[in-house]
């Protein structure tokens, strides 16, 4: 007796009593989903800016996280973080993408939950950014006799 218990309405919506832990993982498991499909939707993916072989819409940290590098939703709608580097022994070459090193770590793994969620929620907005970005061009790039109407 006085125990609460997680129960949903019919259509699995939490109510009074659900652990946070239960709704930060369905709220990740969504926001796992969405990214997914936000990555799908943008073609070309664009090239992180400054990288030669590395794919990537920058992440802009939720408040509080430090302690990351450049986190970016990769093409695969996962978050990773970017790590640009070159190698000691490569710099004094005439090519500089011999040197380079880029690398795309998955964090996802490494993020809580509610942790994941918040840097999620960060990736929806850069790519819905990215997206609306690309439909403006679109927009203004149309034949001339379609600008200003």
């Amino acid at each position: 007796m006085g125990e609460r218990t997680a129960r949903t309405d019919g259509g699995g919506a939490p109510r009074r009593g659900a652990p946070a832990g239960a709704i930060a993982e369905r709220a990740a498991a969504r926001l796992r989903e969405l990214l997914r499909e936000l990555a799908a939707a943008i073609d070309p993916f664009p090239a992180f800016p400054g990288s030669f072989f590395s794919y990537g819409i920058e992440v802009e940290p939720p408040p509080g996280a430090g302690g990351r590098g450049c986190v970016v939703l990769g093409e695969d709608g996962a978050l990773h973080e970017l790590r640009i580097g070159a190698a000691a022994d490569q710099l004094d070459t005439d090519d500089p993408a011999a040197g380079r090193s880029e690398l795309r770590l998955p964090i996802e793994d490494e993020l809580a939950p509610a942790e994941y969620a918040a840097w999620a929620a960060r990736a929806v907005e850069a790519a819905l950014a990215h997206l609306a970005a690309e439909a403006a061009d679109a927009e203004g790039a149309g034949p001339p006799a379609d600008r200003g109407r």
